[in-house]
C-alpha cells in the first residue's frame, strides 16, 4: 500500500480484535477476533496466508506471577524486570520481588487503553531515561488519547518525567490506541498510535494525529528530515501513516527497519514494513472485511499504497513482537516471535528475507500473549494476561 492523501468516506466498520471483555464500543471485539517524500517503491507480491502448524516442544516457567494485564515489560542493566499493568501501574520485578513504582502517569483506563508499552534508551546506562506509552486524559476534551513520556526511576519512584508527545483530540472511544515503542540504530524513537476508532478521518490525513507511526529524537523533537518537515498543517512527527492499530513494533537489526505488526479488521492483521512517509492503505486498501462479512472496500491494493509483507487469516490479534538473535534457541534465531490475544498462543514466524514462510503455533492455550522479548540472558519471555511474565523453556 503507498501514498495517497485522502479522507475516506467509507462507513465506520465494526471494531476489531476483543481486549478484556468489553463491550464494542470499548474495543473488545477486535482483540478476540500524501504529498511526501517516500522512496518509490515496486508493488510487494503479497504472499497468500499460510496455515499454522503446532508444536509441542517448548514450555514455559512462571518467573513473575500474579499479574493482571502485563502489556510490557522491559529489562533492566542488572537483570531485573520493570513490568507495566494496563490498568496504570509499574511493578519493579528484582531478587523475586515485585515493587509498585510511584509516580507512574495518570491513565485513561478504558477498553484498550491504559499504561502500555516501555523501553530503555540504547544508552541507558549513561543517560537513565525510560520510555513509556499510555492513554493520557491530558489535552482538551474528554476521554483520552495516546502519549509519550521519558522519566527516569530513582529507587522506587519516577523522576524528571516529560511528556514528549500526546496525540490529539481526545475521545472517549475505546478502542486503537496502538502502542509499542523502537529505536533504530541511529537513535531515532519510533512509537505507534492507532487510529482511535475513527478509521474515515484520521489514518490517512497527515493533518491529523492517529493511524501513524511516529518519529522522534530521543528528547521527543522533531528530525529535520522526517517526511512531512515543512509542509502545511501537517503533523511533523509523523514518519508513516494508513496505520489501523499497530501493537507489535521491532528494530530489525538484519534489515536495518523498523517493522510493525497490527490489528486489521476480521482477516486483516498485517505485518509491513515501515518506510518514511509511506501509506499503509487503511482503510482504503485491506485484506479484511467487517465482522458481518461486509466488505470495507474492495481494493485490497493500490498504487501510492504500501503493500504488507505478511497478513493472516484469520486474524490472531497480534501483541508483542520480537526479533530473535540469541543462540539459546539456535532453532528460533533469526526468526520472529508474536503474541496471540485472540487464539492464547505465542507464534513463531520463520523468515526468508522478508518473507514468512513458516507459521508454528508455541505454548497453545496457555493464555492471551501480550508481550514478548528476548532477555539479556538470550532466554524468550512472554507477558501473559492474568498470569504473569513466563519463561520459554525446551522439553528436551
Amino acid at each position: 500500500m503507498r501514498r495517497i492523501l485522502l479522507v475516506s468516506g467509507l462507513a465506520l466498520s465494526l471494531i476489531a480484535c476483543g481486549e478484556n471483555g468489553n463491550n464494542p464500543e470499548t474495543a473488545q471485539t477486535e482483540e478476540n477476533a500524501d504529498q511526501s517524500t517516500e522512496e518509490t517503491q515496486e508493488p510487494t507480491d503479497v504472499p497468500d496466508p499460510i496455515d499454522a502448524e503446532s508444536s509441542d516442544k517448548y514450555s514455559y516457567e512462571l518467573v513473575v506471577e500474579d499479574l493482571d494485564i502485563p502489556w510490557g515489560f522491559t529489562f533492566m542493566p542488572d537483570g531485573s524486570m520493570l513490568i507495566t499493568e494496563k490498568k496504570g501501574e509499574i511493578i519493579h520485578f528484582k531478587d523475586g520481588k515485585k515493587t509498585k513504582i510511584q509516580g507512574a502517569p495518570d491513565v485513561y483506563d478504558r477498553g484498550q487503553g491504559g499504561l502500555l508499552d516501555v523501553v530503555l534508551h540504547p544508552d541507558y546506562a549513561s543517560n537513565g531515561w525510560i520510555y513509556f506509552t499510555y492513554s493520557s486524559k491530558e489535552g482538551e476534551g474528554d476521554g483520552g488519547n495516546t502519549a509519550l513520556m521519558r522519566a527516569k526511576l530513582e529507587g522506587d519512584k519516577l523522576t524528571s518525567k516529560e511528556v514528549l508527545y500526546k496525540a490529539s483530540p481526545n475521545t472517549t472511544k475505546g478502542q486503537h490506541f496502538g502502542s509499542r515503542i523502537a529505536f533504530d540504530n541511529e537513535g531515532y524513537l519510533y512509537f505507534s498510535a492507532g487510529e482511535r476508532g475513527a478509521r474515515d478521518v484520521n489514518p490517512q490525513d497527515i493533518t491529523r494525529d492517529n493511524g501513524k507511526v511516529y518519529r522522534l529524537n530521543d528528547d521527543g523533537s522533531v528530525p529535520s528530515s522526517n517526511p512531512f518537515v515543512g509542509q502545511e498543517n501537517a503533523v511533523e512527527a509523523i514518519y508513516s501513516y494508513g496505520h489501523r492499530n499497530p501493537q507489535g513494533m521491532i528494530f530489525n537489526p538484519e534489515t536495518n527497519e523498523i517493522w510493525v505488526h497490527e490489528h486489521g479488521p476480521k482477516g486483516g492483521d498485517e505485518i509491513n514494513v515501515v518506510k518514511k512517509g509511506a501509506n499503509y492503505g487503511w482503510p482504503v486498501v485491506t485484506y479484511g472485511e467487517n465482522y458481518d462479512g461486509t466488505p470495507i472496500t474492495e481494493e485490497r491494493s493500490k498504487p501510492g499504497m504500501e503493500d504488507p509483507i505478511f497478513y493472516w487469516l484469520p486474524s490472531i490479534a497480534p501483541s508483542g513482537f520480537a526479533y530473535v538473535t540469541s543462540d539459546k534457541f539456535p532453532e528460533l534465531k533469526g526468526n520472529l516471535l508474536v503474541g496471540s490475544l485472540k487464539f492464547q498462543y505465542l507464534e513463531l514466524l520463520e523468515l526468508d528475507g522478508k518473507k514468512i514462510k513458516k507459521r508454528t503455533k508455541l505454548l497453545e492455550d496457555s493464555g492471551r500473549m501480550r508481550d514478548v522479548r528476548q532477555g539479556p540472558d538470550g532466554n524468550i519471555y512472554v507477558a501473559i494476561e492474568g498470569k504473569g511474565i513466563a519463561k520459554l523453556t525446551n522439553k528436551q
